[in-house]
């Protein structure tokens, strides 16, 4: 069983995902000030953990490459950026019916463990899936001890 300490501060990032979830706006926590950026939309992501690394996957459909920033500050890892709403087609404006689809700025912060190998984290995109893979460091992975009998 791991113990880690309790931190107020998560609760409160697991309370402000579930209104980013439920309203479709989002607040990205900024730093750890505790400064909160009111954003247009908050994209959805998996995070897995190997032995080995960290795996975190973010959809984020209709958003060019070059619209995305990804950083690694301080032990937090910072993903924002903007979609753009399409130009309409054809020479009138056209009357839309329904607008499901979000555009505007989106930001997500994580903070990582110290034991990661931030010099390695590896950044790719495809189908609208932005992948980040950010290994561990030596120190933080499994392993083995062996058992002597006398």
């Amino acid at each position: 069983m791991n113990m880690t300490a309790w931190n107020p501060l998560r609760e409160m990032e697991t309370l402000l995902d579930r209104y980013s979830q439920a309203t479709g706006r989002g607040i990205a926590r900024a730093d750890e000030e505790n400064a909160f950026t009111l954003t247009d939309w908050s994209p959805t992501v998996d995070i897995e953990e190997s032995d080995e690394s960290y795996l975190i996957r973010t959809d984020l459909p209709g958003v060019r490459k070059d619209d995305i920033e990804v950083t690694f500050d301080n032990g937090v890892l910072g993903i924002q950026g903007e979609k753009f709403q399409e130009k309409e087609i054809g020479a009138k404006a056209s009357k839309h019916h329904r607008t499901e689809r979000f555009t505007g700025k989106f930001a997500r912060y994580f903070t990582l463990p110290t034991a990661i190998n931030s010099d390695a984290i590896d950044a790719h995109y495809r189908d609208g899936v932005l992948s980040l893979m950010i290994p561990k460091a030596e120190e933080a992975k499994p392993k083995a001890i062996e058992v002597n009998v006398h």
